[in-house]
């Protein structure tokens, strides 16, 4: 896919890290000009030191900050392609009302904020969104209420504003990623029951890379997903299909 979105400017809202880091790095070198945000000054510096985030514009964003969101989008000249990688997972202050909301806030209202501010760049552009929801979109956490709310109603989002835009001939789609190798999931492996667990469940035995799921999104960004419109698509391993 190399050059496919040549002349083609993205966002990557989180894609100073993870699974936005890969995805910033994978469209870059599809073509695209890409703008990576962070949440603060030092995941920003870090990420420039990784050699192949070179070319990458970088810039910190907080998206609990809606005036930021608003100046961000509105500084930008053209928008082909919004990827919404960004997200916090707050473990036991999930369960107290503060924990709850500031979650929701980041995960849920931050994405729901830059696709508002983003409408009228990819309409002028006809271009599309991809946001991240999780396998935690289709079950329930009893370690992350709050994290799994805010990921159903990121596919709940994604499927409306499908539908809302299309005649202003914006996609918007989802992927789902199963367990991924990542800074966030870093406690997760190195817990044995835990990491066992997840491993026992897989049908492919082993995490996902962020590459992987950097890949599908490329996929939703491009030409050949261009009558794909309001899907989540799991990349998962086969997690989901797993019945046990």
């Amino acid at each position: 896919m190399n050059n496919i979105f040549q002349g083609q400017q993205a966002l990557v809202v989180g894609g100073s890290s993870g699974i936005g880091r890969a995805t910033a790095i994978a469209l870059r070198h599809a073509g695209c000009a890409v703008l990576a945000t962070g949440v603060s000054e030092a995941e920003v510096v870090a990420c420039i030191a990784d050699s192949r985030m070179q070319g990458i514009q970088t810039v910190c964003l907080d998206l609990g900050e809606g005036s930021a969101v608003d100046a961000l989008l509105g500084s930008l000249p053209r928008l082909d392609i919004l990827v919404n990688a960004a997200g916090v997972g707050r473990g036991a202050s999930e369960f107290t009302p503060e924990g709850f909301v500031r979650t929701l806030e980041i995960n849920l209202s931050g994405t729901m904020r830059t696709c508002y501010a983003a409408r009228e760049l990819l309409k002028a552009s006809a271009g599309c969104i991809v946001n991240l929801a999780s396998m935690m979109s289709f079950f329930g956490s009893p370690t992350a209420p709050a994290y799994a709310a805010s990921k159903g109603g990121v596919a709940q989002l994604s499927k409306s504003l499908a539908v809302a835009w299309a005649a202003e001939g914006i996609r918007v789609n989802a992927v789902a990623p199963g367990w991924i190798d990542t800074p966030m999931t870093q406690g997760l492996q190195a817990d044995e029951g835990r990491n066992a667990r997840v491993i026992a469940r897989s049908p492919m035995q082993r995490w996902g890379r962020p590459e992987e799921i950097a890949a599908g999104i490329v996929f939703l960004c491009s030409p050949a997903a261009s009558f794909v419109n309001g899907v989540v698509l799991p990349i998962d391993g086969g997690y989901l299909a797993c019945g046990i």
